[in-house]
């Protein structure tokens, strides 16, 4: 345990988060994605559902303010114009802890291919479709640093 640091991000997720450069990628999936097929890098966060753990990413995880999106979320069924209430959650947290930034649904090909190329995948045991999220990491600006 550490001060300041959530529980339920262990060891293996903190050193994954820390190894991150800025414009790396992670995502975090619900209990029915193929994770173990597309992860280069697997981290299980098993017993534990995925809004926990995407706001306890996201108190340590800065979230790319250099490009346009930089949030990433699955659609309902492969099509970017539906949305079920996991989406409204998830973009709740994103909005507490990212303000400013706009979770963006892609298509479901595009959703795939992102979460293949992203540098690590975390596998929840969220049990709701469709609750699949990726979180471009930004940068930490020095003290003396105004953000652009």
């Amino acid at each position: 345990m550490l001060i300041g640091i959530p529980a339920l991000l262990g060891p293996e997720l903190l050193a994954t988060l820390r190894a991150m450069g800025h414009g790396d990628e992670i995502a975090l999936v619900d209990g029915n994605y193929p994770a173990q097929e597309q992860a280069r890098r697997l981290i299980r966060t098993d017993g534990h559902a995925l809004m926990p753990v995407l706001d306890a990413i996201l108190t340590l995880l800065p979230v790319d303010d250099v490009v346009p999106e930089a949030l990433f979320r699955a659609s309902v069924k492969g099509d970017p114009s539906l949305a079920d209430p996991v989406h409204r959650e998830m973009e709740a947290i994103c909005a507490k802890r990212a303000p400013g930034r706009k979770v963006v649904a892609l298509a479901g090909a595009d959703f795939y291919a992102r979460v293949k190329s992203a540098h690590a995948i975390v596998a929840t045991s969220e049990p709701r479709l469709y609750a699949n999220i990726i979180i471009r990491k930004g940068v930490i600006y020095p003290p003396e640093t105004e953000k652009p």
